[in-house]
């Protein structure tokens, strides 16, 4: 009979092919953690391409009827885009021949009936008013991408020049708004550019908040309004609420750094998204608004 230490180094003797079969090497896990990881990284990028423009806009909302436009001090107006789509526009006709209009580009979500307040607001400069529902939004027709906006923005641009041909036109873009403001200012001779909530780039946004993924090479949308502004020579005026959860005030002041002069940014303290107007900002950005379409 064997003693114990014998039978011990035979029975590891014998278990030893078993043990480094049982063992796990680490590529063994390595391997399938990676391809893992790389199958959720294409899935994001899959869905986020498919997607974007749902993650970008909000479509629908409610929609304009001459009724809700007549209450807020406006006429509906339908006004026909260069590519065939048409738009919902609330217009308010300068009150004497001569004195200037604004045109109100919003942010999304909402629509024109979602943004009567604002508009209420701009009753007080004493100018014109054009809005416009974007295409997709409330009753306009098409789907939204950054050319499309383009193009709706100068639809309501060509809009007041028609109806109003003696006024000098200033543009107010508000967060969404902002990206389509700036490049009109390049295509059209606006008066000057109010932006309220602005954005250097949406695409950076993405960069910043989404999962890391290659936007730079996916999103078809990526509305750089810092590579646009530069080009723009009108006076531009800058709002942006400190406190702005959705769109940092760093972004803001991106922007007004690529702009040219004559520029002013107002950064209000505590104020949050879209509301540096309400929170200190309004004085200014009618007084600019009435300066900018002063008839000469």
């Amino acid at each position: 009979m064997k003693s114990a230490p014998a039978l011990r180094h035979a029975l590891g003797e014998r278990s030893a092919p078993l043990r480094r079969r049982l063992a796990v090497r680490p590529g063994m896990v390595l391997l399938p953690a990676l391809c893992l990881c790389g199958l959720v990284y294409l899935y994001l990028c899959v869905v986020f391409t498919v997607h974007q423009r749902e993650f970008q806009y909000t479509l629908g909302g409610t929609r304009s009827t001459p009724e809700a436009a007549a209450a807020a001090g406006f006429t509906e107006v339908k006004i026909a885009t260069e590519d065939g789509e048409r738009l919902d526009g609330w217009w308010h006709p300068p009150p004497a021949a001569g004195r200037g209009v604004v045109l109100f580009l919003h942010g999304t979500p909402g629509t024109l009936a979602d943004h009567g307040w604002r508009l209420a607001q701009l009753h007080k400069s004493g100018l014109g008013i054009l809005a416009i529902d974007w295409r997709g939004y409330g009753g306009s027709t098409g789907q939204p991408t950054e050319i499309g906006l383009r193009a709706d923005a100068r639809a309501g641009f060509d809009f007041v020049r028609a109806a109003a041909p003696q006024s000098r036109i200033a543009v107010f873009g508000e967060s969404l708004g902002t990206g389509p403001a700036i490049a009109l200012a390049r295509e059209r001779p606006a008066m000057g550019v109010l932006l309220n909530a602005p954005y250097a780039s949406v695409r950076r946004l993405f960069e910043l908040r989404g999962p890391p993924i290659p936007y730079r090479w996916l999103m078809q949308d990526p509305f750089d309004s810092e590579a646009l502004i530069g080009s723009v020579s009108v006076p531009i005026l800058m709002l942006h609420g400190a406190a702005d959860p959705a769109i940092p005030v760093s972004e803001a002041r991106r922007l007004y750094a690529a702009a040219r002069e004559p520029k002013r940014l107002i950064v209000i303290e505590g104020a949050g998204h879209g509301d540096a107007w309400d929170a200190g900002g309004e004085g200014a950005a009618l007084e600019a608004l009435a300066r900018w379409t002063a008839a000469q």
